[in-house]
This record gives structure tokens, C-alpha cells and sequence, in this order.
């Protein structure tokens, strides 16, 4: 098991955590302390992941790549996702560089800028966590809202 990134350990306050997919909508959306390192939140994200309609078959239950940084480059969650077969698409620490996933990690940066225009996001007013989380959430359907909206009327 991990421990906190060295850099991360006196940090004070909350991160947000979102899983998406590949068009930015937000899909699992968590939050944690700002000294917890992030890969701590992925196995835990991938279980809040819900069934997803497909327009072929079952519904799916489950992503076929996972695309991340460097920072969730860690043998025991590579090994996790392909138990579950997942593909897992993670740069490698000190040997690729993270540019190398540019064209999809810009659209979690788009997701997460999204979720910071929202106010109430940009700085934590609340006590508990679950007020907290409750409000991201929030945050992540009103997205998901207005790409419904945009898409159907352009």
C-alpha cells in the first residue's frame, strides 16, 4: 500500500476526484482530503461508476480503458484494473513523459474547470464531507444538463 505523496502532507482542505468519460460528462464524482494522495480515491471512484445504457447489448458496468497521470502509475491498481478487464492507459513515472496523454487528459481539465465555475465548488463553506459531496454532485448534473440541452438544440 501507498502513503501520501510527501508533497501532499500538510495540505489543508478538500480535493474533488471525477471520473468521466470521454466527452467530459462527469460519470463518478468524489471528494477527499487535500493530504490524501489521489490514488487512493481510484478504486473507490471505479465502484461508484453506474451501470451505463450502450445501444448494443447489456448495459455496461464497467469502462474498457482508464486513462490517467502519472499520478496513479502504482503496480497493485494496474493490477486491479485488468483484473476487472480494464484496460489501463497510465504514463509511466520516469520513463514516458505525461504529454504523451495530452489528448485525453485535456478533457478531464475542461470537467474539472467546469466543476470550479460553480461557486460554491470554488471554495468549501460546508463542515461535513457528505454536505460537500452533495454539492458536487449537484454540480456534475447541471453539466451533464447542459450538454443534454446543447446537444439537442444547437
Amino acid at each position: 500500500m501507498t502513503g501520501p505523496n510527501p508533497t501532499d502532507r500538510g495540505k489543508l482542505g478538500s480535493k474533488i476526484h471525477v471520473i468521466c468519460d470521454r466527452n467530459g460528462l462527469p460519470i463518478s464524482v468524489g471528494i477527499s482530503g487535500a493530504n490524501l494522495h489521489d490514488s487512493q480515491a481510484l478504486i473507490p471512484l471505479m465502484g461508484g461508476i453506474p451501470p451505463i445504457r450502450s445501444r448494443y447489448g447489456p448495459r455496461r458496468r464497467r469502462p474498457a480503458k482508464l486513462h490517467a497521470d502519472k499520478g496513479y502509475d502504482f503496480d497493485h491498481l494496474r493490477g486491479w484494473l485488468r483484473r476487472r478487464q480494464i484496460v489501463p492507459r497510465i504514463a509511466r513515472r520516469g520513463v514516458e513523459s505525461s504529454g504523451r496523454l495530452g489528448r485525453h487528459r485535456w478533457v478531464v481539465e475542461r470537467t474539472m474547470s467546469w466543476l470550479n465555475g460553480c461557486r460554491r465548488l470554488h471554495r468549501r463553506y460546508e463542515r461535513k464531507a457528505e454536505h460537500f459531496l452533495a454539492f458536487v454532485g449537484l454540480a456534475s448534473a447541471l453539466i451533464c444538463y447542459r450538454r443534454h440541452i446543447r446537444s439537442r438544440h444547437p
